[in-house]
C-alpha cells in the first residue's frame, strides 16, 4: 500500500490487480498503513480484498467493514463495470452504503477521488 496526495486529499492506497487481504484479518494492515500515513481514508481494489467480500453470506464484507468502521476509516473500491459479480445482497447494500461517508463502491478512481473528498 502507498500514501497518495492529490487535490489535497490523503489516502493509502492499494495496488490494482494485487492481492492484500487473504483473511479477514488482513483488515489491519489497511488499517495500520491509514495510522502510519495519518488518513482516515483508504482507495482499494477488488483484488486487494478477501475472495468472499463481494458475497455478503460469506460474513466477510461484514467484519472487515466493522473493523473499518471502529477505526473511523473511510474505504472506497473501485470496480470497473463488469470486472466483480456481486451477491445480490451485496449490491443493495454497496448501494445504500455508497450514498454514506464510511464505505463506496464506484466505477473509477476519479470517482474514489470524488467520493473521498465529500
Amino acid at each position: 500500500m502507498q500514501c497518495t496526495e492529490e487535490a489535497g486529499i490523503r489516502f493509502v492506497e492499494g495496488e490494482a490487480g494485487q492481492p492484500l487481504m487473504r483473511s479477514v484479518k488482513d483488515a489491519g494492515l489497511v488499517l495500520e498503513a491509514c495510522f502510519s500515513a495519518g488518513t482516515d481514508s483508504a482507495l482499494l481494489y477488488p483484488e486487494n480484498l478477501t475472495e468472499a467480500f463481494f458475497d455478503l453470506s460469506s460474513g466477510e464484507a461484514g467484519e472487515i467493514l466493522q473493523k473499518f468502521r471502529n477505526y473511523r476509516v473511510r474505504v472506497v473500491v473501485v470496480c470497473a463495470p463488469g470486472s466483480v459479480r456481486f451477491s445480490t445482497r451485496f449490491a443493495e447494500m454497496a448501494s445504500e452504503e455508497t450514498r454514506g461517508r464510511h464505505f463506496g463502491v464506484v466505477e473509477s478512481r476519479q470517482a474514489a477521488q470524488e467520493w473521498l473528498s465529500r
